[in-house]
This record gives C-alpha cells, structure tokens and sequence, in this order.
C-alpha cells in the first residue's frame, strides 16, 4: 500500500511539474503543450448575458481587453464572459483541442465562422448533460478546425455561477490521450484507496459494533463522491444525464461530507461518553449541514458560495476544537486524527478560496484533495484500528471484574472455589493427590517502614507476578484478599513433591526483584493441603487452611503449615506439580 500511495504523490507532482510556457504569439507547437492562450486573446465581459455570437462579432464598441494568464474574470450569474482569439494557419495532419480544465463550469460555448459567414456553436458544461457534449470528457473539451492556409477565428462564451478562473489552453489528441492515462492513473489509485477504506470501515462497523467505523464509511464515501465531482469524474461515469444534479452536487457534497465528518469526530473520540452536550452540539451541527445541503437545491448558483463557505468553515473549526478538547481529557488518539485531518483542512480551505474568488483555479484546488487522502487515509485506518483493539481490552477488562482481579489479573475468591470444587471431584474420579496452597503476605508494614508506602503496595504485585511464573498452564493462582494468595495444583504427584511446594513458592518469593533493593522482598507463610485426601469439601478445606495460617505465632520462623502431618499414599504416577525455575 506504501508503494502504491508513493507512486501516486509521485505522478501528481509530475502532473504539477508541467507548466505551459509563456508565449506572445499563439503557436500550437507539439512539443510545448498544452498551449495556453495567455495574451493571444481578447475578453469581454457581457454583464446582461444576451449578446449573441453575431452581435458579439459585429459590435464595434465593446470594450476588450487582453486576456492574462492567472486571471480571475468577475462574472456571475446573468453575465457572461466572452473571449475572441484567432488561430494562425498551422498544420492539420492532427486533431486539437480547446480545453477549459474546470469540470465545475456551467456554460462554455465554442463558436466557429464557417465560410458562409454563420456562427456555428459547440457547447458544453453543466448545465447540459455531459453525454450530449461534443467530447464526453471530465471537463470541456471543444474541437477545433484548423486551416494550413488561413487564420481561424473562433469565439468563446463562458458562464458561471462565480468568477471564471479556468486556464484556457490548446492541446493535441495525441498528448490528450497521454494526459488523460496518467490522470486516470491517478484518479484511479484514489478512488480504489476511498473505496478500499470506506470498505473495511463498513466491514469493521458490522463486525466489531463500532459505530466510529460506520461514520467513517460514510465520510469517506461522501468524500470519495465529492472528488468525484471536483474532478469531473462523477458527470462524465456516475450522472452523465442529470445535468441539474451535476450543477449542484459540487456545493450539496462538500457540505454533506462536513456533516459526516463531524459525526466521526465525535464517535472517534468517544465524545457521548465524555461530554453529552458536546455531542449533541456536534449533531446539531451536523443537522444543520443537512438542511444548508436540502437549502442548496434551491439556492441560486451566484449565491451558493456564500452560503456553504461559512457552513464548512464552521464545521472545520468544530471538528479541530472538538478534537483539541478531547486530547486535553486524556484521548491518546486524539493528538493523531488532528495530524490526519491537518492536510485536508488545509487543502479544503484552498478549494474554498476558489469557491470565494479569491485564488485562481490550479493544480492545487484540482488535485490537493488527493495529495492530502494519501496523508489522512492510512493514518485515520490505523488510529481506528488502535482505537477498536483498546476498545475490545477494556470490554474484556470490565466483563471480567466479576471474576479477576483487576491490579493483578488473578483470578478472584469465587473463581477460586469454583475451581477447587472441581479439581476435587477430578482428582477422586481420576484417583490421584492434588494440591490446595494459601499464601499470606506478612511483612508489608515492614516494607513500608523501612522502602516507602509505593514499594508496600506494589509488593503484592510482584508475589503474583512471582506465582503466575511457578504455576503451570493447567495449575490456577488467585488473589482471595490483599495479602492473601491462593494457588491450586493439579496432580498427580507424590508425597514428596507434595512436601515440596511450600518452601518452593517462599523461596521463589524471597528472590530479588529488578529494579529494587536487595532487602525489599516478599515473606509468605504457605498452608497447604492434599486433596481429596485431606478433605474432600472445598469450603471446609478452605477453612482449615485459614484456621491454620492464623493460629501461627506472629514471631514465628516457620513458613510452610500442613493440615495433617501424616505423608498422603504414594500414587504410581508421578509429575512435577510446578515449573523448573
């Protein structure tokens, strides 16, 4: 997937790294394209949008100017921009191309004399549907004639619902069809990372319950669909026959997929459980995007922008705070979606700067989306994929209160005679000895006097840690209080192994700990009983036990206690009853 994305970053900034040349003169040379108009033409811009081609033509009194590179043309709904431009003779051994590199355009008409003296149009954009184009393609694309003989004068008319930026330029069909392989290389690449990831969020909201995986499908769909849209690839394979949808869907979608962004946001740092009203702002927010996308459908073109920028702006701002906040109240993962969201933001906020008129159209607003998706996508996949396995610990963690110990992950006093229980009623149906051990911790306060109050607490911990090392896999240990330990042995063994695992367990816990004083050591006293021989019910083995380990004198050097002095019946099968140290 890292190979895949790099060769992505770098086909685009090849994409980038071909500017037109500048030229005084228009000269549709092979090998500098596209050719970009620059100051070969003339503008003008007709603020009531009626003139026709003719009267555009044969009106001596408008006011042309030259046209410029990067220029930023102030037309609006009702008006439209006119642009005049003669080709020179030149060769017509092949097929070129007027190319208006804005799928979002509403309106851009060709218009060609013909010998008769008509005005012939080819129109595009959309407000018609892109399969009724004269070139199906993801933004305008007029054919031209060309004469080796003669110039060729040709008008432009171009309307749009806010200022028209696009850079005109003339391009070959053979260097047309290259660029258009490695856009859709590009494109493609994008669209199958979207897909893949809105994929798995969708797999990984069903399977695991997680409602932030279903929110993230959703976002990266609509975000997917948006670009779409930017690039022209929604029109020309998704709706080439809805004009009116490819009209609006460039204001709907964006402000759609804000919505759905926020309600990821949300999700993604648990904010229903951190703060209720936060949440329930972070809906109304993204109910509101829902009825400024509905309020769309409705709006004038030239009024649009005025309308979403705000909205989006509002969302981005929610989203970096809500996260902010969430990163103050301890969310690990917080800090990282804010990393990712970073190149979105940013190349959002410079696409909505070509909605405000405020930067030309380039490489940037056309593809900065999809530079930034390479950044955003593998790092929210694995937030979301930290973020479901902590979420699963902390389900397993919380279910297993009732039968762990949750500072040493022990099994608890219930679970303990459960288990006793049965290792009673195996050994007497197997005919065999197994082993029940208590362990009392004594000599915590002296910790503390002479370590600290952290090393007494933690001393506990370091005695299960030192048990759940002795214990086999089919051995059990538990922690019945806070001093006081349990472990059952599961045999069969002789009886003198069964003599052997008190003073086991009490060396194994005076052995030193990394890290700390040779002296800060665990001193345990261990009653331990054999079993079914010794008792054949669980609580009142229990019983005994304690009852012996609290008859012992405090001031006594004796560490291991029996029930029965008395050796149990030697079995002819024999095990080790702990692990080797």
């Amino acid at each position: 997937m890292t190979m895949v994305m790099a060769l992505w970053l770098g086909a685009l900034l090849a994409l980038a790294s071909a500017p037109a040349q500048a030229r005084s003169v228009l000269d549709l040379d092979t090998r500098a394209q596209p050719v970009a108009l620059r100051d070969w033409g003339d503008y003008w811009i007709d603020p009531t949008g009626q003139f026709s081609a003719e009267q555009v033509a044969n009106a001596a009194d408008l006011a042309w100017a030259p046209t410029r590179a990067d220029a930023i043309y102030p037309v609006t709904s009702g008006n439209a921009l006119w642009v005049r431009f003669t080709v020179p003779p030149a060769p017509d051994a092949e097929r070129w191309y007027l190319e208006v590199p804005y799928p979002s355009i509403d309106r851009a008409s060709l218009y060609t004399l013909d010998r008769a003296g008509r005005w012939n149009e080819q129109r595009a954009g959309d407000l018609m549907a892109v399969s009724q184009w004269p070139v199906p393609h993801r933004h305008p694309l007029l054919p031209i004639d060309l004469s080796a003989e003669v110039p060729t004068r040709y008008l432009l008319r171009l309307e749009n619902g806010h200022a028209e930026s696009a850079p005109l330029r003339f391009i070959s069909e053979g260097r047309l069809s290259y660029t258009e392989q490695r856009v859709s290389l590009i494109l493609g690449i994008f669209f199958g990372l979207t897909g893949l990831a809105a994929l798995v969020s969708a797999v990984g909201a069903v399977s695991l319950r997680d409602s932030a995986y279903g929110c993230y499908a959703l976002y990266v769909t609509l975000f997917s669909l948006t670009q779409a849209t930017v690039t022209g690839i929604g029109g020309l394979h998704l709706w080439p026959d809805w004009p009116r949808w490819n009209d609006l869907s460039t204001s709907v979608l964006p402000v759609l997929t804000g919505a759905a962004s926020l309600l990821f946001i949300s999700a993604a740092v648990s904010l229903p459980e951190r703060s209720r009203r936060l949440h329930w702002l972070m809906l109304a927010l993204a109910l509101l995007g829902g009825l400024v996308a509905a309020a769309l459908t409705q709006v004038p073109a030239a009024h649009r922008t005025t309308l979403f920028v705000p909205v989006l702006l509002l969302m981005q701002l929610t989203g970096l705070l809500m996260m902010a906040w969430a990163w103050r109240h301890g969310d690990r993962f917080a800090p990282w979606l804010m990393l990712a969201y970073l190149p979105v933001l940013a190349s959002a906020d410079w696409t909505l700067a070509r909605h405000a008129d405020l930067v030309p159209l380039d490489f940037l607003t056309l593809h900065g989306m999809q530079l930034s998706a390479a950044l955003h996508l593998p790092i929210v996949m694995v937030v979301l994929m930290l973020r479901s396995q902590q979420r699963r610990e902390n389900i397993r963690r919380i279910q297993g209160l009732g039968r762990v110990d949750p500072a040493t992950g022990l099994i608890n006093g219930h679970v303990f005679a459960e288990r006793l229980l049965r290792m009673i009623a195996r050994s007497g149906r197997l005919q065999h000895h197994s082993a029940v051990l208590l362990i009392d911790l004594v000599n915590c306060d002296q910790i503390q006097r002479d370590f600290g109050r952290k090393a007494a607490d933690d001393l506990p911990l370091h005695v299960a840690e030192r048990l759940l090392s002795t214990a086999r896999e089919i051995d059990s240990a538990a922690r019945l209080s806070e001093r006081r330990f349990g472990m059952l042995v599961e045999g069969p063994f002789s009886a003198e192994d069964a003599a052997t695992l008190g003073p086991r367990i009490v060396a194994r816990c005076l052995m030193p700990y990394k890290r700390l004083h040779v002296d800060c050591v665990a001193q345990v006293r261990v009653a331990y009983a054999v079993v079914p021989l010794q008792g054949a019910n669980a609580q009142g083995v229990l019983s005994q036990l304690e009852a012996r380990l609290a008859a012992a004198p405090v001031d006594s050097k004796r560490a291991v206690f029996t029930l029965d002095d008395a050796p149990p019946r030697p079995f002819l099968r024999r095990t080790r009853p702990f692990k080797t140290a």
